[in-house]
């Protein structure tokens, strides 16, 4: 018993990826403009989330291998990894600085005359240093002290509301597009589904048993979806357009206030923790695709530098207050054709021979077809704005681009389907 509690403690660590200030925000806001009717998209993303993780830990796990080199194994192309790895780890630089602000962003709620600076400071210095002393059973304890914390302020925030039960269920269960949400619901599937979880899931998975990984990473991801539903419920108090402030004052309004602490310093914890979680994946990540990287260890140089630059980086942009613009554009670009990119190789993978009697079932295969599918529209989507702000142009999704969109994601699962049908007849 006290192995398996320390084993979910452990996994809390991907629930803390996730649940980052671009959540809350998204979350709650989709709650305050659409109350109940989007909560099946955090169902859906949850559960999509599920699949993609434990398949990314499975193959891991089976094949003795790092994803990264597991996916250079099957397909001998040394730049469709790199691709993979340089996308992802520019995404934790160009979005570090996002979570150490969205750190700060709590911390500005109570109203403390100290200067933005020093608590970027306190932020940056200590990620490096929980990471530097490699306090790898420190992190997850306090990442999931911290997702606790703010999990059970929400949760008892969100029972607050006044219950409306058909409205939940028909939320949860019916799956609607609201008038201007289809972009706010991909936005949820999106800050649930991360690239570079799928990174950082599979990295830790190496070397321990399969059994205990997929507990404690459904369990891990289901309280994490669990939170995301509570805050967007927790949103539908809120009128007029979504802020931190607004909620704030919305939550000490109803509940006095110790809530508005509580989600003050858990808005904190969900930007320090991803400003924890981000360094540490994107070392993962070039861990993973390089092909010495298998030799690479916590106290490794090259490892140890890796994270910290994405945490310097970070600080220097949080400091100065000057975004990256064009970097997180061309990141953007860039992760939106990973996470399908990702997904399709895992379906691949997940059907291989090296897999043995761990190869997916046919359920399995549906839900990643499904998962696959979603995220290529998000994805391409996410290539499409990318490229209408680099011309100064406002993105919809709709029209000739929606049709392009999903024409395109159509064509990716075909392809995806034919790959599958292949790879399981060389196993026979």
């Amino acid at each position: 018993m006290k192995s398996r509690f320390w084993n979910y403690i452990f996994w809390l660590i991907i629930a803390a990826a996730f649940i980052g200030p671009g959540t809350v925000t998204t979350a709650a806001s989709a709650g305050a403009g659409h109350g109940l009717q989007l909560l099946w998209a955090l169902l859906f993303s949850t559960l999509a989330c599920m699949v993609v993780q434990e398949a990314a830990a499975r193959v891991a796990i089976v094949s003795g291998r790092s994803l990264g080199q597991a996916i250079l194994a099957r397909y001998s192309n040394v730049t469709f990894v790199w691709f993979i790895g340089i996308s992802i780890f520019l995404g934790c630089l160009a979005y570090e600085a996002g979570n150490m602000l969205g750190a700060i962003s709590g911390l500005a709620l109570l109203n403390l005359a100290i200067p933005q600076w020093v608590f970027t400071s306190i932020i940056a210095v200590s990620s490096f240093l929980l990471l530097y002393f490699e306090k790898t059973r420190l992190v997850p304890q306090l990442l999931g002290a911290m997702v606790a914390i703010m999990g059970i302020g929400l949760f008892y925030a969100a029972l607050s509301v006044p219950a409306d039960w058909s409205g939940l269920a028909f939320g949860l269960f019916a799956p609607q597009l609201p008038e201007g949400s289809t972009l706010l619901v991909l936005g949820l599937i999106g800050t649930t589904i991360v690239p570079y979880n799928i990174f950082l899931g599979s990295g830790l998975a190496e070397g321990k048993e399969l059994r205990s990984v997929r507990s404690g990473l459904v369990f891990s991801i289901a309280l994490g979806g669990l939170v995301s539903m509570a805050v967007l419920v927790v949103g539908t108090s809120i009128s007029g357009d979504f802020s931190f402030e607004r909620l704030y004052e919305q939550l000490v309004a109803q509940h006095g206030q110790i809530m508005g602490y509580v989600f003050a310093f858990g808005l904190f914890g969900a930007g320090f923790t991803s400003t924890i979680t981000a360094a540490l994946a994107g070392a993962l990540t070039i861990k993973s695709v390089h092909k010495a990287g298998a030799g690479w260890t916590e106290k490794t140089g090259k490892f140890k530098a890796l994270w910290a630059t994405i945490i310097v980086v970070g600080f220097a942009f949080g400091v100065s207050g000057v975004k990256p613009i064009p970097v997180i554009i061309a990141a953007q670009a860039a992760n939106g054709l990973i996470l399908p990119v990702l997904t399709f190789a895992l379906c691949v993978l997940c059907n291989g021979k090296t897999m043995g009697s761990y190869t997916n079932s046919f359920w399995l295969n549906t839900a990643m077809f499904i998962t696959l599918f979603v995220t290529s529209i998000i994805g391409l989507i996410n290539v499409f704005k990318a490229f209408h702000t680099m011309f100064q142009e406002s993105f919809s999704f709709s029209g000739i681009n929606q049709w392009i969109i999903i024409g395109l994601s159509a064509a990716v699962l075909l392809f995806t389907y034919f790959q599958v049908r292949k790879e399981r007849k060389l196993n026979i």
